[in-house]
């Protein structure tokens, strides 16, 4: 008797030991679920503003122009400049465009590949006055990759 007693105190252990599991699991269940729809749902943090992070001033121009160069994206001042911008740099940045130099045919064929195999939108009436601008400011340079060393003042070493 004192056998078959211990035995089922040992099955109601066991018992009350795997609600508590299963208990923990459908819980951990439900928290998953929340922060799987909702990953801010645990944070304590406000939300933030963009005024919180960018301090916006009157006097900023978003397409303000100095000493000849748009400075958000170093472009050379010309006509053409806001296509250019407007179209370019929604995919990559304009030193990308800048350090391409290339001509005419070499542009258009740079355009219908990005159409064709990156997703590029048809430029219309903006192609070539973006074609213009670009072989007008950034046309091919013939230069090595560096400068040709001038006076060059040699000296012997010494040995020791």
């Amino acid at each position: 008797m004192r056998e078959n007693s211990n035995f089922r105190t040992q099955v109601k252990t066991f018992y009350a030991f795997l609600l508590v599991c299963i208990s923990l699991l459908v819980l951990l269940s439900i928290v998953l679920l929340m922060y799987n729809s909702n990953p801010n749902i645990f944070t304590s943090k406000k939300e933030l503003d963009i005024k919180d992070y960018v301090e916006v001033s009157k006097e900023d121009n978003y397409d303000k122009i100095e000493n000849g160069i748009h400075v958000r994206t170093g472009f050379k001042e010309g006509e053409g400049l806001m296509e250019t911008v407007n179209n370019c740099t929604n995919c990559h940045s304009a030193q990308l465009v800048i350090q391409n130099r290339m001509n005419k045919e070499q542009w258009v064929e740079t355009i219908q590949w990005m159409q064709e195999t990156q997703n590029l939108w048809d430029l219309g009436d903006n192609e070539a006055i973006i074609i213009n601008y670009l072989v007008t400011n950034y046309p091919p340079v013939k230069k090595g990759r560096r400068a040709v060393l001038s006076p060059v003042q040699w000296y012997n070493l010494e040995d020791e």
